[in-house]
């Protein structure tokens, strides 16, 4: 691929997902060309349906996520603290497209394994904040991932919003004596 026709999709890649973040899965193609600062033609040349470009912003968003979260776990600080920034994180990113993408019917053997990957890490990290004892004991790994996942992958989800406090209070653990 030309380095402008690299460079092109990047930013194709890039706006759709800002946009897509703040403002769900309804943008347009238009949208997403315009924010680019490219013609939709060029838009259609790299991705030829919405579908296209949805599946590689998915892709991409889960493969950012898998690095984060194996980046935070790799760091000598509190799990509940790796945690929270992860659903920082996750706040940040267009979760709630991927799940509807998720949703879907046949999803490419690439995405697949980036979901089960990145549960996979998450059910670590929540075992690591069990462990630590900084998360609720009658709640699951498996559990804490799919109300993580509740909270965080909807439109407009963010780190410091009522429904991800609730669901952050929820899963921790009550300190002795209260």
């Amino acid at each position: 691929m030309r380095a402008d026709a690299k460079r092109n999709r990047e930013r194709i890649v890039s706006c759709a997902l800002d946009l897509f973040a703040e403002r769900g899965p309804g943008v347009s193609m238009e949208e997403i060309a315009r924010a680019a600062g490219l013609g939709v033609g060029t838009l259609y040349r790299h991705f030829p349906d919405r579908r296209a470009l949805v599946e590689e912003i998915a892709t991409s968003s889960l493969r950012c996520l898998g690095a984060e979260i194996r980046r935070l776990r790799g760091q000598e600080l509190p799990r509940w603290e790796a945690l929270t920034r992860v659903v920082a994180f996750c706040a940040g990113q267009p979760f709630a497209l991927v799940k509807a993408v998720a949703d879907g019917d046949s999803p490419p053997e690439e995405r697949l394994a980036l979901q089960d990957e990145v549960d996979g890490l998450l059910r670590g990290l929540m075992r690591e904040v069990q462990e630590e004892g900084a998360m609720r004991d009658d709640i699951s790994p498996v559990e804490a991932v799919e109300i993580l996942s509740t909270a965080v992958c909807r439109p407009g989800a963010r780190e410091d919003d009522a429904v991800t406090r609730v669901m952050l209070d929820g899963l921790r653990a009550k300190a002795s004596g209260r």
